[in-house]
Order: C-alpha cells, then structure tokens, then sequence
C-alpha cells in the first residue's frame, strides 16, 4: 500500500486528534457529502463520507491522503479527487470494509492507479 495515501501528512490545518465527524466534505468539482466517521490509525487513516442523495446514500471510504485541506472553523475537508472519481471508487460496505485490508487494497489501487476496481 502507498503509505503516503493513508496517512494526514499533505492535509494542510489538520491538527491530530481533531473530530472531523459531521465535517462537511468538498470534492475539486463540489460538494460530496459529510464525514461519517474518521481515524488516525497508523498507515490505515480514513474518512467515511455519507454522499447522502448525492449518489443515492452511498458511503464511501477515502484514505486521509486524499485530504488536501481541512478548516476546523468552517468545519469543511477539501479531498483532491472529483466528484466522478469518488462516486466510481471501489464499493464500500460498513460491515465488511472497514477494517479490510483487502479493500483498503483495492482502495489504494484505485487512487494510486495501480490496480483495477
């Protein structure tokens, strides 16, 4: 896995141990939904972001390394990835995937252009 995706590194105002649950989330293209849940795991960091109506109730998880920023004031993270290249990314199933490094897999594969969904 590329260590650099699953980490907060290149999230510019991140502050560890900041809750960025209920965050709202902004791809380069336009909103995308809120921070369901988040952790600062150690090369296994993630936002779950619900797209809500957007791509009809849809969770999808992304690495921290796909935060370019985050404003704790305004309560918003920008993530350096489109609208289109969030709503294609790997299927996500809160009861399967969280803690699967086999999706985590498919996940970095797909951000990295490694491998295929």
């Amino acid at each position: 896995m590329s260590s650099g995706l699953w980490g907060y590194e290149s999230a510019e105002g991140y502050t560890a141990g900041t809750d960025l649950t209920g965050f709202r989330v902004e791809a380069t293209d336009g909103h995308i939904g809120k921070v369901d849940k988040h952790t600062e795991d150690v090369d296994t960091a993630h936002i779950v972001v619900d797209t809500g109506p957007w791509i009809f109730g849809r969770e999808v998880l992304l690495p921290a390394g796909t935060i370019s920023r985050v404003d704790a004031v305004e309560k918003t993270v920008w993530v350096n990835r489109t609208k289109d290249e969030i709503k294609n990314s790997p299927e996500f199933d809160r009861d399967q995937h969280t803690d699967s490094r086999d999706h985590r897999d498919r996940v970095d594969g797909y951000y990295t252009g490694g491998t295929a969904l």
